[in-house]
């Protein structure tokens, strides 16, 4: 197979990001990345103890450098966490060397989807005012993507098709 750009998912907490990068790695045969579980792995914790016992800043300056470590490779699948693509440095690491996809759903989905998670240290924090407020403000950046993907209709497969199908023709 001839070198391609990263495809990288972006979007909110609980779009789909890592079970839908695992089933395109599947499918294309490529390697899939989670930047989530590469963080838990180097810092040998959980994102939410992270947040706790180090706080919000050290956790995303280990997102920006994991993320453009496995940004910077080719023909992978990267599953970026809800914040990311938010980060400048990671969404110019996107831009040089990969194709990107957000997963798009309504607010009330993505609320339901993660309200009080207890994996999720942000929401765990937040009313479902400030989640939509929320959701609102980091959909002004994702739409900054490649590829705008809405999955509201969709099922997982056809989620898939469709994101195989546009980065074929990249």
């Amino acid at each position: 197979m001839k070198s391609k750009k990263n495809i990288v998912l972006v979007g909110m907490m609980g779009s789909g990001k890592s079970l839908i990068g695992k089933k395109i790695s599947k499918k294309l045969n490529l390697d899939f990345i989670d930047i989530d579980k590469k963080i838990e792995e180097s810092e040998n914790n959980t994102i939410s103890d992270i947040f706790k016992k180090k706080g919000e800043s050290h956790f995303r300056e280990i997102e920006k450098n994991i993320s453009i470590n496995y940004l910077r490779l080719k023909n992978k699948i990267v599953s970026l966490g809800g914040g990311g693509y938010i980060n400048d440095t990671i969404r110019k690491q996107c831009f040089k060397n990969c194709t990107t996809f957000w997963l798009n759903w309504k607010n009330e989905i993505l609320i339901k989807r993660i309200i009080g998670s207890k994996k999720r240290p942000l929401a765990m924090k937040l009313n479902y005012f400030e989640l939509n407020k929320l959701i609102i403000k980091r959909s002004k950046i994702y739409n900054l993507s490649d590829y705008k993907i809405n999955c509201d209709k969709l099922n997982k497969d056809q989620i898939v098709e469709r994101i195989i199908k546009l980065y074929d023709y990249k």
